[in-house]
């Protein structure tokens, strides 16, 4: 975290770094308050933590369960909530969750994980209906691929010739920011989606490898994907 930070000064940014943990609505109120009193105010607030657990419902004891729930779907809600005052106040903002686009056939042997997931994309669409008076934008954003993160490498979600760099995904965000609440909101946005529709035609300089083939993770191509890895870790029983 504080690495970032300093990253982001080095090139010429401000940066403020507050460990959080979001399962506690106390520190989620911290966290936007210490941005409020350093910059003045709160224009973005993007939900990108994240817990995973993949496993049948008779396996999934109900602390994994809340768990997953509480970093995902409670802690993107709790984190709108708190932010949604101050940007009222300065006519506008994004609220941006990184969750895919709703799709049922997705959750078996994967239940409490969708559960929390699809409950984030809820949240953008309903919430971008409740303030689109206010000039906020309320979306969703799902990567087309496997990206290269920390949950790829230590799930071992196939290998770097299967996966996009996170640029990708920044890029994306960089384009959401860039329109208004008129212009876009209420939507469950794939990453590649919106790039194309803004001008990109050539995704390789976005391969993680050369020649690389990222394994798509929506679509009929992801239905097939998220089977497999489904069946994988009933037999690993990995968890984050």
């Amino acid at each position: 975290m504080h690495e970032t930070a300093a990253a982001i000064e080095a090139a010429g940014g401000e940066a403020l770094a507050v460990p959080t943990d979001v399962r506690k609505e106390a520190e989620i109120d911290a966290l936007v308050a210490a941005t409020v009193e350093k910059w003045g105010g709160l224009d973005i607030y993007i939900h990108n933590a994240g817990a995973l657990f993949w496993k049948d419902v008779e396996e999934t004891p109900l602390s994994r369960f809340d768990l997953v729930m509480d970093v995902n779907a409670r802690a993107a809600f709790a984190g709108a909530q708190a932010a949604l005052p101050h940007m009222k106040a300065r006519g506008g903002g994004h609220i941006l969750v990184f969750s895919p686009p709703i799709e049922p056939a997705l959750a078996a042997g994967k239940v409490a994980y969708f559960i929390s997931k699809f409950g984030m994309t809820l949240l953008a669409h309903g919430l971008a209906e409740e303030v689109r008076s206010d000039n906020i934008s309320v979306n969703a954003l799902w990567p087309a691929t496997l990206i290269e993160s920390q949950a790829t490498i230590n799930h071992h979600l196939g290998t770097p010739a299967l996966w996009r760099k996170p640029s990708i995904l920044t890029d994306s965000v960089l384009v959401i920011l860039s329109r208004t609440a008129k212009e876009l909101t209420g939507r469950a946005i794939i990453d590649e989606d919106i790039l194309r529709k803004n001008g990109v035609s050539d995704f390789a300089h976005y391969s993680c490898v050369e020649g690389g083939t990222p394994l798509r993770i929506v679509g009929d191509a992801g239905r097939k994907m998220w089977s497999q890895v489904s069946g994988g870790t009933k037999k690993r029983g990995e968890t984050s």
